[in-house]
């Protein structure tokens, strides 16, 4: 990490991750990041909770992204950060989630390096952690599986190259993220390459909020499933992991769990 000089902003940036919901999962650091901050650049999976610990008198920026949907373009939130550093406020760009997972984070860092700006990084509980968490469930197991693949399919460029005939032999574990709208498409290339059609799916939506959903379903039903459900929050899709309260047995209507 670059080090202070003298020609610098007062203070460097921090890029903090909110977790998947409520205040209660942020770590100690990022509240009193927040708490001190004169501008907070939020994305819009932070919660409101999270944003209402902002100091009155603060100002809070939305720039968030929406996967096939209005969004801030990355160029304009990496102006919005340097700009508000260079005036010596107290910056704190606020990501849902973990920043260095599938956060973009290696594009602001390279626009506050370009600027010779200070920052440091926040980390913050994962959506995977959260939704394992809420399903009963440990991400690796031993005798099950040593590892687990994070993946995003939101940004189709490169997915096909994904090693889906390793993904698709029984007990492995991925976390897909921003997946909803490549069901139909993982589906496929799991099937194509050998995958059970009775692999466990499971879709936690909202992790960690009140609002929470769990969806359990297979392989074969995940799509129908997953139109059923009509989840509108983000989703978290597990593959090779179901929750540990379902039963043995998935039922060819979805389940729903509180």
């Amino acid at each position: 990490m670059p080090s202070q000089t003298a020609s610098r902003p007062a203070h460097p940036v921090a890029l903090v991750g909110a977790g998947p919901g409520g205040a209660d999962l942020l770590t100690l650091r990022a509240l009193r990041l927040i708490e001190a901050a004169d501008v907070v650049i939020h994305d819009r999976l932070v919660a409101p909770d999270i944003l209402a610990l902002v100091r009155p008198g603060a100002h809070l920026v939305a720039a968030g992204k929406e996967g096939f949907g209005p969004s801030t373009p990355q160029d304009a939130i990496n102006a919005l950060i340097t700009g508000h550093a260079r005036t010596g406020a107290r910056v704190v760009r606020l990501k849902g989630g973990d920043p260095v997972l599938f956060g973009r984070l290696d594009e602001e860092i390279a626009a506050l390096e370009a600027a010779d700006i200070a920052y440091e990084i926040v980390p913050g509980v994962t959506a995977a952690s959260a939704a394992a968490a809420a399903i009963g469930q440990s991400l690796t197991s031993r005798g099950r599986n040593s590892g687990v693949r994070l993946l995003t399919a939101h940004d189709m460029q490169g997915f096909a190259d994904h090693d889906w005939r390793a993904l698709a032999r029984p007990g492995e574990v991925a976390a897909l993220y921003m997946a909803k709208r490549a069901a139909r498409y993982v589906q496929g290339r799991l099937m194509m390459h050998g995958a059970a059609p009775d692999t466990p799916v499971t879709l936690v939506e909202n992790a960690a909020r009140p609002d929470e959903r769990i969806l359990a379903t297979t392989l074969a039903d995940w799509p129908t499933a997953l139109a059923d459900a009509a989840l509108a929050g983000p989703a978290l899709t597990f593959l090779g992991l179901a929750p540990r309260a379902a039963r043995a047995e998935i039922p060819d209507a979805i389940q729903e769990l509180a």
